[in-house]
């Protein structure tokens, strides 16, 4: 499977919230860095964050854009994600089912046709502004 192909099954499944199909495309030392916060290192590290983030979230990543370094080494993803906040997340305002739009950006590094990293980035202080408002 090619980055870009796998890449799109990874946002299909992510469409889903089929956790189990987004960490069959990963590779069982994956490396997830967030936007805020520490690396997680493994697949359990990465299930648990997937089962923490459906339960808090219901995402949808709309149009995205999938790009690939020519060696297959590397890929990366533009994205607009829509959400609705459904329960609160430690450290961040009540959750009222709020919804919010975001621009996300995210980077992937592979191993053996496998994710071995991926690394999110999106701007926190919009979506704050965006859940407090709403």
């Amino acid at each position: 499977m090619s980055v870009v192909d796998t890449l799109n099954a990874y946002y299909a499944a992510f469409n889903r919230q089929d956790a189990e199909g987004m960490l069959a495309l990963l590779s069982d030392d994956v490396v997830h860095e967030p936007s805020q916060g520490e690396p997680r290192h493994g697949k359990d590290a990465f299930r648990a964050f997937l089962s923490h983030m459906n339960r808090c979230y219901a995402e949808q990543v709309i149009d995205p854009v999938f790009m690939a370094s020519e060696d297959g080494s590397r890929g990366a993803a533009e994205f607009q994600l829509t959400g609705r906040y459904l329960e609160t997340d430690e450290g961040l305002p009540a959750a009222t089912g709020q919804q919010y739009a975001l621009r996300v950006g995210a980077f992937f590094e592979f191993s053996d046709g496998l994710i071995a990293r991926v690394s999110n980035h999106y701007n926190l202080a919009d979506w704050t502004r965006q859940v407090q408002t709403a």
